[in-house]
């Protein structure tokens, strides 16, 4: 390989990996000059790649879509991760997600070498995905991906947000993370407007517009972006039915046995904590009961229709349990009954 195309593809990589550079720092990175670099730009113009140019004191280079896809130019590791995210995103409440990745993934593995397919077989084993709950509304891969790029290049965008009372505003923020949660897509940003973090579903954001404009990274005021969302949601997404738990267990063990679902979760007093608890239905806020953890005691606290729904689906399971628990005292004797050997 020439050092001219070593060169050219090792820009096109650095391309990949930003919407935006600088001109300046792309020639030091690749130790050439400014007139070399632009040589190297109009040859990665000539095989099909559209790369954008700006002037000014934010002048630089970035990689814009075009008409048809050119090749991607990708690591070893880019490459596994890529395959081991097409097998886990079906299950990620995307858009016809399911038909559009495993399409996808069956492209990729068939150019795959021998090496990297083992790597990524041994990866898929490992990987433990969580299956899909009913619920979550499907998005746009198309939106997920503007919003993914806005967050690696800090580029600020302005979008349409509906909230939950079907108030409609229009927000300009600072991109961070998109973070997934029981197949509903949250993305966490810097509100400029209202100066502090907010998380937006992403299903009821429309109307996005990347304004180029650029900006530095806030300090998060949480260890990581998962878990920023779910205390958030603690206040933010408790759902159209609500129910505290009162549970018979220290604030300190509550937290620690619960982790990020322990959101919102307040001391009572020194042996009691308690646990709000939400949903979009009935259901989903039943189920969170049966992760209390066995011989804690709790009570529980809600409106009439939340208590008289769990009352009764209450009463079914201990009615269902209880014939379970018959059937499975009967079945093994008059199995053996009907089986054995005949004594002589």
């Amino acid at each position: 390989m020439s050092e001219q195309t070593s060169r050219i593809l090792t820009l096109l990589n650095l391309l990949q990996t930003h919407r935006h550079w600088p001109g300046s720092e792309l020639a030091v990175r690749l130790g050439v000059t400014t007139r070399t670099l632009r040589r190297d730009i109009d040859r990665l113009r000539e095989l099909g790649y559209r790369v954008d140019a700006a002037r000014g004191s934010d002048g630089g280079y970035r990689l814009e879509a075009g008409a048809t896809l050119p090749p991607l130019l990708l690591t070893d590791d880019e490459t596994v991760t890529m395959a081991i995210g097409l097998r886990i995103a079906a299950a990620q409440g995307l858009a016809d997600g399911e038909q559009t990745t495993l399409s996808a993934l069956a492209k990729l593995e068939q150019v795959l070498p021998s090496a990297l397919r083992q790597r990524v077989n041994a990866l898929a084993a490992a990987v433990q995905t969580q299956a899909p709950s009913r619920g979550g509304t499907p998005v746009s891969p198309d939106l997920l991906g503007l919003l993914a790029l806005s967050c690696r290049d800090r580029e600020r965008i302005r979008f349409h947000y509906v909230a939950a009372d079907g108030a409609a505003t229009d927000r300009s923020v600072e991109p961070h993370s998109l973070v997934t949660r029981d197949r509903t897509w949250f993305f966490l940003c810097w509100d400029l407007a209202r100066e502090d973090w907010r998380t937006f579903r992403v299903d009821r954001m429309t109307a996005f517009f990347g304004t180029r404009v650029h900006f530095e990274p806030r300090r998060l005021p949480a260890p990581n972006a998962s878990e920023f969302v779910a205390n958030s949601l603690g206040s933010l997404w408790r759902g159209t039915h609500n129910l505290e738990v009162i549970l018979a267990m220290p604030y300190a063990a509550m937290t620690a046995h619960f982790g990020a679902w322990a959101s919102g979760a307040t001391a009572l007093d020194a042996q009691h904590t308690v646990w709000p608890v939400g949903g979009d239905t009935m259901e989903a806020v039943f189920s969170a009961l049966a992760w209390i953890p066995a011989g804690v005691a709790y009570e529980l606290r809600g409106s009439a229709d939340v208590m008289a729904f769990i009352r009764e689906a209450g009463e079914r399971l201990s009615a269902a349990a209880a014939t379970a628990t018959a059937a499975a005292i009967d079945d093994p004797v008059q199995h053996k009954s009907e089986h054995a050997a005949p004594r002589g």
